[in-house]
């Protein structure tokens, strides 16, 4: 089974894989009455946690090139690491000028006691040792000052360090505290808190095939002039014969109208158009079983604390997108506000009405749209959310008003009589 999903980014590997890549569709050759036997081993290329499955090798140079970009390899590596970093750095710096102060009194001879009375005057007072000479360093480059050890005016030598550790101390403080900062202020971490479902659907919208997914934003500060894009990546064979193992196919969002902007209070359902620009255009509900493709959403934005751009992804696999699907309502009006419910932010409920064959033979007219004016899940359940908050209401006021009981029942029953419901579809769509 290993073999199988070994080295499929690489080149072809038997005559089998080579007939199953020479005969591939194109963009839009999904469901052209090529015969599907089971769905290709792959792994995916962006993972659910927004993280890109890709590993470097062979990079020539690599320490070097890192090395030169210093402050964003401290940035990028893991806490811990980092925090090495940060200790290592003073400690060098003390060692490194504690040692220098340690040669300095040993060439000048301080660290010899002088038999008599006379004493001569040492570059750095109280320094008779290396353990006293990497105090003194540390006490210079942090400014603590004990009151002990000090330089004199014996050795301008010694002047000149103490002036040197400092300017060093100081930028060695920038820059660690600039990177620490710029590590917990990284907006990265914002993306945790902004949510995508996990699956995507597809079902009919406004007499149109659609794809759909879910995004939604888990704090209530809100993301700056926000905006998601996707693209389909799949393997692909050119007409020269180049195979491509992960070709990337832009899916609009309503890029040309506007749609790809979007105001995150609450949880939206984006929505991409199948029609003849779109990569999914031949795929039907049997091809979408056996297709070898995964689409990539991204949502990008401003964080409103810091001002800096942000981007969360995610990806769905074909066997992560539901046909005939549709996402339970979220969003509940209430009193005076409106409530957002997570617990069906992932759930869908069925759709049986929905057409099995693809976009392009709608639009060729092969099958009949089935009829829009049944009765949806996402009615019923605001209508039976209003019914709860009708009966919530204050008793002084039901009353003062003596409304009939069942008057939020009977505005219902009138609604759904005006729809002309599809008894069967509402039957089946209520079940959830």
């Amino acid at each position: 089974m290993s073999s199988a999903c070994d080295n499929r980014y690489s080149i072809v590997s038997s005559e089998e894989d080579g007939l199953r890549l020479a005969t591939m569709p194109g963009i839009n050759g999904y469901g052209n009455g090529k015969i599907h036997t089971r769905r290709k081993c792959r792994s995916r290329f962006v993972k659910k946690n927004g993280q890109c499955n890709v590993q470097f090798a062979n990079m020539s140079d690599k320490p070097q090139r890192y090395i030169a970009d210093i402050f964003t390899t401290c940035v990028d590596v893991r806490w811990r690491y980092m925090l090495l970093i940060f200790s290592m750095a003073f400690l060098i710096s003390w060692l490194a000028f504690g040692l220098a102060f340690w040669l300095i009194a040993l060439i000048h001879g301080d660290l010899e006691i002088p038999a008599g009375d006379e004493v001569p005057m040492p570059c750095v007072s109280q320094v008779n040792g290396f353990i006293a000479a990497f105090l003194f360093s540390i006490e210079t480059q942090t400014t603590i000052g004990y009151g002990f050890r000090c330089v004199t005016e014996e050795c301008p030598l010694a002047i000149f360090l103490v002036v040197f550790q400092s300017i060093v101390g100081c930028i060695i403080d920038s820059f660690m505290i600039g990177a620490i900062m710029a590590k917990m202020a990284r907006p990265k971490k914002r993306a945790q808190t902004l949510l995508f479902s996990h699956n995507a659907v597809i079902a009919m919208r406004d007499g149109k095939l659609s794809l759909m997914w879910r995004v939604g934003n888990l704090r209530k500060s809100h993301i700056v002039e926000a905006h998601v894009r996707a693209q389909l990546i799949k393997p692909r064979i050119t007409e020269e014969g180049e195979y491509i193992p992960l070709d990337q196919i832009d899916i609009d969002v309503g890029f040309d109208k506007g749609y790809d902007r979007i105001f995150l209070v609450s949880p939206i359902t984006i929505l991409h158009e199948i029609d003849e620009g779109s990569p999914l255009y031949g795929i039907s509900r049997q091809d979408l079983e056996v297709a070898d493709f995964e689409i990539v959403v991204i949502l990008e934005g401003m964080v409103e604390a810091t001002a800096m751009t942000t981007q969360a992804r995610s990806s769905y696999l074909a066997s992560e997108i539901l046909w005939g699907q549709r996402f339970e309502p979220v969003l509940f009006e209430e009193k005076d506000n409106y409530k957002v419910d997570y617990s069906h932010f992932h759930k869908t409920y069925e759709v049986p009405l929905t057409p099995r064959c693809s976009a392009k033979d709608l639009v060729e007219s092969k099958f009949l749209v089935p009829s829009t004016n049944s009765f949806c899940y996402e009615n019923e359940l605001a209508f039976m959310s209003r019914d709860e908050d009708d009966e919530g209401d204050d008793v002084d006021s039901r009353v003062l008003d003596n409304p009939s009981p069942n008057s939020s029942r009977h505005e219902f029953d009138r609604l759904q009589a005006t729809l002309a419901l599809d008894q069967r579809s509402f039957r089946r769509e209520s079940e959830i």
